[in-house]
Order: C-alpha cells, then sequence, then structure tokens
C-alpha cells in the first residue's frame, strides 16, 4: 500500500477505487455510504501538498474506508441500524482525524451488523455483504462485513474495523485478508459507536501484515477522549517490522481452538505451523486449558449482552419490532442479567486473565483457526434461529476466547478449502505484544502469498 515513486498521484487512486466502488458494489454490498467526490477533492490536496514537497508520511494521499461505526463529521453514523441515520456527526472519530492527519483520504463507510453485534455478518435491513470469494451468496463474516468485503474485493486497499468478540478477524479470515485485533487501550474508541465498553477494540483490516503495521503506526497512543487508553503513548510499529523469527517461540494451541473445526480448517492451519517451523522458530503443542475455561465464563455472551443493552436500551425498548429481529432478541437478553452474575463474571474474567498471561512466559505466539468453519452460504443462515445460531458460534468462538483473555490477536490467510473459500490462520500474543504479533505474521507472509491472492470476480456481469 503506497504510492512509489510518483507513478501514481492521490487522485489517480481515488479515480481507480471509485470505478471498481461503482462497478463491483451494486453486487457486493460493501458500502453504506459513499464519500467519492469529497475523496476526490481531499485527493486534490494531497497532491498539491506533496507537488510542493510537504509529505506527511508513508500513508500520504492513500484511500481507505471506515466501518459505519466511526462517526465522520458532517455525515451520519447509522451502526448499521436505519434508526440512527438523521443525525450527522458533529466530529470525526479520533481514529478518522488520525488517519486525515496522515494524508489518508476516506472513500466512505461500509456495512455492518446492527449494533456490530454478530460474527456471521448478516444484516437484514441494510443487506448483507456478499463475500467476493463465491457466486453463490457466501457469509462474509461479522461485524466489519463491509470492510472485509471492501478489501478482498480491491475497493479499498484498506478498512477500519472493531472487535468485541472477532468482529475485524471474522470477515478477515472467511474474506481472506490480513485482520490485526488491538489490545483494549491501543487505540482510542472516542467517536466509535460502542457494543461493549469492557471488549471493544478497533484495528485495520488490509491485504498484507505490512500496511496492518503503517496503519496501526498512526492510529494508536493515548487519547484524552477514552480512558482506556491512558498512560499508553504512540508506538512505532512499522519502522521496522523484523520479520525475524529465529527463536520465536510458536505454540499450536490444543483442545478448545481446535475442537470440531473443519476438517480442511484445522488442516491448512497445522500446515501453517510447519512453515513456522522451517523459518526457524521453536514450534511446540500445548493444551491451553484457559481458552476453554475463557467459553464456560461467558454464559450467553453475558457481559456483551449486559452492556450492549445498556448502550440500546432506548432503541430496543421503544423500537424493538422496527430493529433487526436476530439483534434486536440478543440485545434485549441482557436486561435478564442480574447486576451480581455480572460482576462475578468481570472478577472471574481478572483471575483468568493473569493465568493466562502466565501461560506467555514459555510461548511467544499461540497458533489456531482463525474461524472454526470457513464461509458459509447466507442460505444457511437464513433457515432459522437454530441454524443461525449454530453458525454465529463456529464463527465467534475462537475470536471470543481472545476477547475474554484480553489478548491482541491477528487473522492472516492460510489457504483455501477445495471450494475455493479462504482459511484463516489466528496468531495470539499477550497484551499489548502486537510487535511480536506483526513481525510473526510478516515472516508468515513473506515465505507465503495466500494473502496475494484475489477473487476473479468475474461472477459480476
Amino acid at each position: 500500500m503506497g504510492l512509489g515513486h510518483g507513478e501514481f498521484s492521490s487522485r489517480d487512486l481515488v479515480d481507480l477505487y471509485a470505478a471498481r466502488i461503482e462497478a463491483l458494489d451494486p453486487a457486493l454490498n460493501a458500502f453504506r455510504l459513499r464519500l467519492l467526490d469529497r475523496a476526490r477533492e481531499r485527493a486534490a490536496a494531497m497532491d498539491a501538498e506533496r507537488a510542493a514537497g510537504r509529505l506527511r508520511g508513508p500513508l500520504h494521499g492513500l484511500p481507505f474506508a471506515a466501518k459505519d461505526l466511526f462517526d465522520v463529521a458532517g455525515f451520519p453514523t447509522t451502526a448499521g441500524c436505519p434508526l440512527l441515520g438523521g443525525t450527522p456527526a458533529a466530529r470525526s472519530a479520533t481514529v478518522i482525524e488520525r488517519l486525515e492527519a496522515a494524508g489518508m483520504v476516506l472513500l466512505g463507510k461500509t456495512n455492518t451488523v446492527q449494533f456490530a453485534y454478530g460474527g456471521a455478518g448478516i444484516n437484514t435491513q441494510h443487506g448483507t455483504p456478499h463475500n467476493p470469494w463465491h457466486r453463490i451468496p457466501h457469509l462474509p463474516g461479522g461485524s466489519s462485513s463491509g470492510s472485509g468485503v471492501a478489501v478482498a474485493a480491491g475497493l479499498a486497499p484498506m478498512g477500519l474495523g472493531t472487535d468485541t468478540g472477532g468482529s475485524v478477524r471474522i470477515p478477515a479470515s472467511l474474506c481472506g485478508v490480513t485482520g490485526l485485533k488491538t489490545t483494549v487501550g491501543r487505540v482510542s474508541r472516542a467517536g466509535v459507536y460502542p457494543l461493549s465498553w469492557s471488549l471493544d477494540s478497533v484495528g485495520p483490516l488490509t491485504r498484507d501484515v505490512a500496511d496492518a503495521a503503517r496503519v496501526l503506526d498512526r492510529i494508536n497512543g493515548e487519547d484524552g477522549a477514552d480512558a482506556s487508553t491512558h498512560g499508553h503513548e504512540r508506538v512505532r510499529f512499522s519502522q521496522p517490522v523484523t520479520r525475524r523469527v529465529r527463536r520465536l517461540r510458536v505454540a499450536i494451541a490444543e483442545t478448545a481452538f481446535f475442537d470440531d473445526a473443519d476438517p480442511e480448517s484445522a488442516a491448512r492451519v497445522r500446515e501453517a505451523a510447519g512453515v513456522f517451523d522451517e523459518l526457524g522458530a521453536a514450534v511446540i503443542e500445548t493444551p491451553f486449558p484457559e481458552a476453554a475455561e475463557a467459553l464456560t465464563l461467558n454464559p450467553r455472551g453475558l457481559v456483551i449482552a449486559a452492556e450492549a443493552y445498556q448502550i440500546n436500551k432506548a432503541l430496543v425498548e421503544d423500537h424493538f419490532d422496527d430493529l433487526d429481529p436476530v439483534v434486536a432478541y440478543r440485545v434485549i437478553k441482557g436486561r435478564e442479567v442480574s447486576a451480581a452474575d455480572y460482576l462475578d463474571t468481570v472478577s472471574k474474567w481478572q483471575d483468568l486473565r493473569a493465568r493466562a498471561l502466565a501461560r506467555f512466559d514459555a510461548v511467544d505466539i499461540l497458533l489456531c483457526p482463525a474461524t472454526m468453519i470457513p464461509a458459509r452460504p447466507v442460505a444457511d443462515a437464513e433457515r432459522g434461529s437454530d441454524a443461525y445460531a449454530a453458525l454465529n458460534l463456529g464463527y465467534l468462538r475462537n475470536t471470543a476466547i481472545g476477547n475474554i483473555l484480553n489478548l491482541c490477536g491477528l487473522s492472516v490467510p492460510c489457504g483455501f478449502t477445495r471450494a475455493g473459500l479462504p482459511v484463516g490462520l489466528m496468531l495470539y500474543a499477550r497484551p499489548f505484544g502486537e510487535r511480536v504479533l506483526l513481525d510473526a505474521g510478516a515472516a508468515f507472509q513473506e515465505a507465503t502469498d495466500y494473502h496475494q491472492r484475489h477473487p476473479a470476480l468475474d461472477w459480476i456481469g
């Protein structure tokens, strides 16, 4: 991701992506709001700065997209809900401000699961984005569904997402791109529509790890508008990503992460472990029992449900029948969570997180499938509430464990099924361990080419 040595202008890139959006997005439904005229004006301004010798850094003039949870001054944030589309934001989210200060150019806002509450990627009101790897509508993964589809289909080189239970890594895995879940506190959430103040994080979806590092370079750091970032100064990640993995301790996280996993997905992930072995890493197997405990300590998504209900209480109480029925039902269940159960669960999470952290004294990276299953047809999720719930769980299980344990995580493409659908490899590191995570992911991508493959899109007329 870059303008190279002047072969292209920012306006050239914006025109290129705008043409692809206009030609392909009617079939893909990645974008909720296109800001192409605004993008062209800003690109021209960035080109003028470049011509005058004023460069803002490696992201200068590059386009991006943002999930429709991020406020953009002058435009509404719908969070996947038509009822929220009436009031324009007074100020842009901190991460939008930081990326635009770095010279990036916003193409538009991408579709999301309503209130960002779902791993399959379904939105019955704004429409479900079409996973570009199959002509029959397949699930894109959620909740950053539009950002995943936009990057995979070449509608944007980077899409901002949020991750509360897997919402960056699931669409990255199903759409065959790179997705980074940052540690809570690493990146400001100010100006981002919340789902769970305990678990929400912000991260990029990109073609490769190097681009994710460049974006993280500019969006991380303390922000007075988000208390979770206090004390966490800005860190440099992209200068350089070292790509050294010799003596890196990589553990295949057995038991819960691999239980009931799709055989093809599990096989691709184990093959990926072999790549690390060939690169000189010390690859071992570990049971990591804290993963299973995390699932036990997350009954019915209790904490997210309680916090999502508190945030969206007025909407679900007053407009229940006007909301996406699956999401509305999940949110309103949060009112059944007692204060005692909520506080007891949060307290037990702290002990579990401490024990999980101790595991990283012996390993640097945990390795597992990003999702239990690859993308399934959208029709499979529409066969009733039980079918939807099973698919949602299949996508969220391995990712939600990382949120509960407060780990940072990275999903990178590691192969394909016989049906040609992408498989995601997930790497986990200790809290605020994004540096080692990016190093490991970049090394894997230097040794493989899965991240360089693109869907044919020949089914779009």
